[in-house]
C-alpha cells in the first residue's frame, strides 16, 4: 500500500455499477480532521494562462466586431459564456515566451491603426494586434478575473514597462492617463499581479541567475503603478533547474522586492521533449508514465518551498505555479500547440489540483496551460463552432472550493501498477466551502480497476455528486460528439455515519455534504 496524505478538498467519485472488466478492490477508509484547517485555497489556485500562441488569441478568443460568429465587442459570445461559468479567479496574459517579444503600443489605438506584427516566438505566424491591453483588461474585468501582466524583459526596456503600467493605472492629467482616455478607457484598471521575465533560464533569454537576479532587482525598483502595488512574481525553475532558483534568491533584495518566485512544469507522456506522445490512441504504458510523472508535482513544491525557506524573505513570499499542464504532440498541420483533450488529461488536472490543495498556505496561485485551443485547454474552436473539453469540465466542477478552506485528509491508497511502475490508485482531498458545507474530490487514476472508498458523512443522510468518467483512457469530445464526456450527477445515502461508493476507473468525482 501507497501511504497518501493529500490535503484539500476533493472526493468522490464513481458511483454506478462496477462492470466485470473493472471489479472493485478492498474499501478504502478515509479519514478528514474538521479541526486542523491547512489554510484557505484561494480562487487563483484555479487561474488561467492567455498566450498570443496558436489559435488561442485569435479565432479562439478574439474574432473583431465584425466576423460572423456571434460576438460582443470582438470576443466570441460562445467562449466568454462558457468561461463565465468557471468563475476564473485570474489571468495571465501576454505570455510566457510571448511576453518577451511583445511592444504593448502596437495593441492599442483604433484597430485599423494598429502595428502587425509576425510571433516570432511561436512560428513566424501574423500577428494582427487586434487584441491588445484595452481587449484583455475589458475580457478579464467583464469575467471578473484579476489580471496578471507579464511585462516585456528580452526585448524591451524599463522606459516602455514603466509607460505601459502608467498608461494602464493612472488617475491624472498625465500624457498617457489622457492617451489612454482617449483610446476609449476613463478609468484605469487594476494589475494585480506582475511578473518581470519569463523563464529568464531558456526563452527569456537564457541569462545566468545572478544576471537576472540584478535585472530583476533593477526593473522592480523603478517599476511603479498608481495605487496598490501589484503581486511581483520573480521567474524562476522550471522541475529540472531548481538551483536556478536558489541563486536568484541569494540576491540581498528579492525579500524586499519580490512578493514570491515562479516554477513551470509540464506533464509529457514519455518524458521526452523530442516524442512528447499522442493525445489519441495511446497505450496504457503511456496512461501511466503520464500520471507517474505528473504527481510529480508534489515534489516539485516541496523541494522549492524548501529552497524559499532556506532563505530570509519573510511569511508573505510564496510560491506560484503560474505554467503548469499537459503537452503532447500536435497533429500534423494543426495550428501551434493545438491537441485533443481526453479524460487523461481531466484526471492530470484533478491530481494536481489535489496537490495544490496540499499547499493551500504556501501555493496562492496557479496558472494552467492553456485557456483555449492551446496545450490542456478548457475549450477548443473549429470555425463558428466551440466544445468544452474534460479538463474544462474538472475545473467547472471545482468551482465550489475557491475560497474553501483545505482540510488533512488521511489514508491508505490502493496501489496502481502497470508494466513496472507502481502509483496511488486514489487521490482525494476535502475542504470545508464558505457555507459550511464539506466538499470533496477524489481521482480514480486507475486506468481499468474500480475502487471502493468509504469516508465520514458529519451527520448528514445523504450527499450529492458529480462524476466524470470516460468509455477509454483516450475519451474525449469531439465536434461531431461534444457530450461524449461530461460530469453525471447522483446521491450518495449514508450508512452507519459513512458514505461508501465505488469510483470508477478513469474518473474524477467532486462531493458536496450539506451541513
Amino acid at each position: 500500500m501507497l501511504r497518501n496524505t493529500i490535503a484539500a478538498f476533493a472526493m468522490s467519485t464513481a458511483l454506478a455499477a462496477v462492470s466485470a472488466l473493472a471489479v472493485a478492490s478492498a474499501q478504502t477508509d478515509i479519514e478528514i480532521d474538521r479541526d486542523a484547517p491547512i489554510g484557505t485555497i484561494q480562487p487563483e489556485v484555479y487561474g488561467q494562462f492567455l498566450e498570443h500562441l496558436g489559435t488561442q488569441v485569435y479565432d479562439g478568443i478574439w474574432v473583431g466586431e465584425d466576423s460572423d460568429i456571434p460576438n460582443t465587442d470582438g470576443i466570441r459570445d460562445d467562449v466568454y459564456g462558457a468561461l463565465d461559468r468557471l468563475d476564473i479567479p485570474v489571468i495571465r496574459w501576454p505570455g510566457g515566451c510571448y511576453a518577451d517579444m511583445y511592444h504593448w503600443r502596437d495593441g492599442i489605438g483604433a484597430p485599423e491603426e494598429r502595428t502587425p506584427r509576425v510571433n516570432m516566438s511561436w512560428g513566424g505566424t501574423p500577428e494582427p494586434n487586434g487584441f491588445g491591453t484595452h481587449e484583455f483588461f475589458n475580457l478579464a474585468e467583464k469575467l471578473g478575473a484579476k489580471t496578471y501582466l507579464n511585462v516585456n524583459l528580452g526585448t524591451g526596456t524599463i522606459t516602455e514597462a514603466s509607460d505601459w503600467l502608467e498608461y494602464i493605472t493612472a488617475t491624472g492629467e498625465s500624457a498617457l492617463a489622457q492617451e489612454r482616455r482617449a483610446n476609449g478607457r476613463d478609468e484605469p484598471w487594476t494589475i494585480d499581479y506582475l511578473s518581470i521575465g519569463n523563464e529568464t533560464w531558456g526563452c527569456g533569454g537564457n541569462m545566468r541567475p545572478a544576471y537576472y537576479a540584478d535585472l530583476y532587482a533593477q526593473w522592480a525598483t523603478l517599476l511603479k503603478v498608481e495605487g496598490e502595488m501589484p503581486v511581483r512574481i520573480i521567474s524562476g525553475s522550471h522541475e529540472g533547474n531548481m538551483d536556478y532558483s536558489d541563486e536568484i534568491l541569494d540576491h540581498p533584495a528579492m525579500g524586499d522586492l519580490g512578493d514570491g518566485i515562479s516554477v513551470h512544469f509540464y506533464t509529457l507522456p514519455t518524458g521526452d521533449w523530442g516524442k512528447k506522445g499522442d493525445a489519441l490512441g495511446f497505450p496504457e504504458d503511456e496512461w501511466m508514465s503520464t500520471l507517474s510523472h505528473t504527481i510529480k508535482m508534489d515534489t516539485i513544491i516541496e523541494d522549492k518551498l524548501a529552497i524559499i525557506d532556506s532563505h530570509d524573505l519573510g511569511e508573505d513570499f510564496h510560491l506560484y505555479v503560474d505554467e503548469w499542464g499537459m503537452w503532447v504532440d500536435g497533429e500534423e498541420g494543426a495550428p501551434a500547440l493545438n491537441q485533443q483533450n481526453t479524460i487523461r488529461d481531466a484526471v492530470v488536472a484533478a491530481l494536481n489540483l489535489n496537490i495544490f490543495h496540499k499547499y493551500a498556505d504556501r501555493v496562492p496561485m496557479t496558472n494552467i496551460a492553456q485557456m483555449v485551443n492551446v496545450l490542456q485547454a478548457m475549450i477548443l474552436t473549429d470555425g463558428p463552432e466551440m466544445i468544452l473539453t474534460p479538463t474544462y469540465h474538472v475545473y467547472e466542477m471545482y468551482v465550489p472550493f475557491q475560497g474553501a478552506t483545505a482540510l488533512p485528509v488521511d489514508f491508505d491508497s490502493p496501489d496502481y501498477s502497470h508494466g513496472g511502475e507502481t502509483i496511488p490508485a486514489v487521490s482525494l482531498s476535502a475542504a470545508i466551502a464558505e457555507n459550511g458545507d464539506i466538499l470533496i474530490a477524489v481521482v480514480n487514476a486507475d486506468a481499468s480497476k474500480a475502487h471502493e472508498i468509504a469516508l465520514p458523512a458529519f451527520g448528514a443522510d445523504s450527499a450529492s455528486v458529480r462524476q466524470l468518467t470516460g468509455a477509454s483512457m483516450d475519451a474525449h469530445n469531439s465536434f461531431d460528439d461534444p457530450e461524449a464526456v461530461s460530469p453525471v450527477e447522483m446521491d450518495v445515502s449514508a450508512t452507519r455515519g459513512k458514505l461508501r461508493m465505488t469510483l470508477e476507473p478513469r474518473s474524477v468525482s467532486v462531493m458536496r455534504i450539506a451541513q
